[in-house]
């Protein structure tokens, strides 16, 4: 199928959730409506199961509001209908994010609720998905993230999954343009926007039947790395109990300098140095020129006000202690890349490219670690490659926060995924577990095929213990807590869940000084040359696909 007809299914699928939710004079269903500070909202209700979609946590960040720091929503007492998913963050269309498929906004802060009467508690923990694109993509409405199936195997919980700006709307620093004075949350309002929505949780969670004070937020790649981040926020302190970090971390942020590229081609292609230009352009024109940006988005900025300008150190001094943190990596993530950037060719070129533009900020000691670290993985070059970026940017940053809270005082909890996709040379790849841990077993564009079914209802009741206890063992496995000397990981596969030691413990020690470089998944900033050596890889890769798809099993 082309990429054309892809991406026309993937929009049919999406308009097909559409709607929007309406103001009612009457409530046509008190018995399962809930009310909230800011009014009173009627959700879908599916047996026991009520779904409430599209609930405003914040002002619409539009107009004077735009590139600010999001405000929260005034008390009302109006009826809503919450049927229907918001609109999805303003970012350019890509087929592994559906949610980039759905209508956008720049109106886009809302969060969506499921809740299941089968459990009568009105004390029940309260989970809080935090959805993942690379802090570009991404959106609630994605199936992946649907909470039916989650909600309908565990009653007593109440799950939410909450929007953020994202892109160009959420992290570009606009702080040193003309007339930029009171825009220096430009940066990280992605951040901030998720936490106005803990707040409206600590605020409106009871009347759900949650418990506000046993709040445990997760989230998988930029999610990981939000959920990472936010117990170093003081904004943030207080909103939760527990994090779930799945293959993101701190490592997933920019110094000011990294950021100075978007900014910078923003303002060319909008043909301005002011802001006053920016803010008086519609949605659609800037849309428009984030599609020309499309390769240079910005992870969050240690900023020093929002963000620390060291993350792990906040870790070692142990600002995190009071939290629990459940953490973790898959085996093979950076294979998730083959399919985001055209197959397997384009892969081999923008792997061999941003390994030597990374190299060169290598000191000669280090150098010499990487290509030790080479030695030790018996494959071709291409996957020794991707070996080193599995280690240095998911597996190693997991560790390290594992470590650092674990030594500080607090109780650290270590996986590794080893369950593998079936599509084609993806194997344990980014993303693949969130099928099982969200319950969606049927939902294969990551995992290829119907996930296992047993894996999936062992990993989701490890979550699940995990926000209410504090401990993720079932009556299955005993998850032993992690510290830094024993380092016990347990490791997801089907039919072989069990605890290991010390993985890789040479490969590890050769690349853990490597840490503080902060080497992340981004191919924006590669001296700008990025988006060129994109295209030509892609025109080579047209020409050369059915080779390659041919001889891609000698590439292991």
């Amino acid at each position: 199928m082309s990429k054309k007809s892809i991406e026309k299914d993937i929009e049919r699928q999406m308009l097909a959730l559409y709607g929007e939710n309406k103001t009612l004079t009457e409530n046509p269903d008190p018995e399962h409506s809930v009310t909230c500070s800011n009014g009173t909202f009627v959700p879908k209700v599916e047996g026991t199961i009520s779904a409430f979609r599209g609930i405003p946590f914040a002002l619409p960040p539009i107009h004077e509001r735009r590139w600010r720091a999001p405000e929260p929503v005034p008390d009302e007492n109006e009826i809503r209908e919450a049927f229907y998913n918001a609109k999805s963050p303003i970012q350019t269309r890509i087929p592994s994010e559906r949610s980039s498929f759905y209508p956008q906004s720049e109106d886009c802060l809302y969060l969506n609720v499921w809740t299941n009467s089968a459990c009568k508690d009105r004390n029940k923990p309260i989970m809080v998905f935090i959805h993942g694109g690379s802090y570009g993509w991404g959106g609630t409405v994605d199936p992946l993230y649907d909470g039916r199936n989650f909600i309908a195997d565990h009653p007593d919980v109440v799950l939410i999954t909450i929007a953020y700006r994202v892109g160009i709307f959420g992290f570009i620093d606009l702080s040193y343009l003309e007339g930029s004075d009171g825009y220096e949350d430009s940066t990280n309002l992605g951040l901030l926007d998720q936490i106005e929505a803990l707040r409206w949780i600590q605020r409106n969670g009871a009347a759900f039947g949650g418990d506000t004070a046993n709040v445990t937020i997760f989230g998988e790649s930029a999610g990981g790395g939000s959920v990472s981040l936010l117990p170093l926020i003081k904004q943030a302190d207080g909103l939760f109990r527990r994090v779930i970090a799945e293959s993101g971390s701190v490592a997933f942020t920019f110094s000011r300098e990294e950021c100075k590229v978007f900014t910078t081609r923003l303002m060319e292609y909008a043909k301005t140095t002011s802001l006053d230009d920016l803010l008086s352009m519609s949605t659609e024109e800037i849309a428009k020129i984030n599609v020309k940006l499309n390769d240079f988005n910005n992870f969050p900025m240690r900023d020093g006000r929002i963000v620390p300008f060291d993350p792990y150190a906040e870790y070692e001094r142990g600002v995190t202690r009071k939290i629990d943190m459940l953490a973790g990596s898959n085996e093979n993530e950076m294979n998730y890349w083959i399919g985001e950037v055209g197959g397997i060719f384009p892969y081999c070129i923008g792997s061999f490219y941003k390994f030597n533009h990374d190299s060169k900020s290598l000191a000669p000691v280090d150098r010499k670690r990487v290509k030790s670290f080479l030695k030790t993985v018996r494959r071709t070059y291409i996957w020794k490659l991707t070996e080193f970026y599995n280690d240095l940017m998911f597996r190693l940053p997991a560790i390290k926060q594992a470590d650092e809270h674990a030594n500080s005082g607090g109780k650290s909890y270590l996986y590794f995924w080893r369950e593998p996709s079936h599509i084609f040379l993806r194997r344990a790849c980014h993303a693949v577990e969130l099928a099982y841990v969200f319950r969606n077993i049927d939902d294969t564009v990551y995992t290829g095929k119907r996930a296992d079914d047993e894996l999936s209802k062992e990993v989701a009741q490890m979550w699940v213990n995990f926000a209410k206890t504090g401990d993720p063992s079932t009556q299955n496995h005993q998850w032993p807590a992690y510290n830094a000397i024993t380092k016990l990981t347990m490791t997801f596969k089907a039919n072989q869940v069990y605890v290991a030691g010390d993985i890789a413990a040479q490969r590890r020690e050769l690349l853990y000084p490597l840490l503080p470089l902060m080497i992340t998944p981004s191919y924006a900033n590669l001296d700008g040359e990025a988006p060129f050596m994109a295209e030509v890889s892609y025109i080579i890769a047209a020409a050369l696909s059915s080779l390659i798809v041919s001889i891609g099993g000698l590439f292991h």
